[in-house]
């Protein structure tokens, strides 16, 4: 699983939809601090992540910071970090500071995102 959570980071760090997209079940729910609602299964998440990209969302890089992988079971299992993504912002790049949680299930002998949250890490101060 740890290689699974490794995947999301890496394709989400190089700005890669189609293989980020690839991490997550289609049912796959997010809730994200950022987005306007709940977003209730991958395709919704998909239409977001387009809309924002049309404003000009794009990731230049994503660090995973304390990582840990808790096994609720053989097939669930729990992804927690803190993440530092750079993204562009007109001409220049702004850092973010965000805590994140993946459920991961195994599925057809792969591990793919079932759930994810994303709330802003209240001990990053970008200055």
């Amino acid at each position: 699983m740890k290689a699974a959570a490794a995947a999301v980071v890496a394709a989400f760090a190089r700005h890669d939809r189609d293989a980020y997209f690839d991490t997550f079940a289609p049912e796959c729910t997010f809730l994200f601090y950022n987005a306007p609602a709940f977003l209730e299964n991958r395709a919704a998440y998909e239409a977001e992540w387009d809309a924002w990209t049309k404003e000009g969302f794009h990731v230049l890089g994503c660090e995973s910071i304390g990582g840990q992988v808790t096994m609720a079971s053989d097939t669930v299992g729990i992804f927690t970090h803190t993440v530092r993504t750079t993204l562009a912002e007109g001409d220049g790049s702004i850092v973010t500071g965000e805590r994140e949680t993946i459920v991961f299930a195994l599925r057809e002998g792969r591990w793919l995102g079932v759930h994810e949250h994303l709330s802003p890490d209240p001990t990053y101060n970008a200055e």
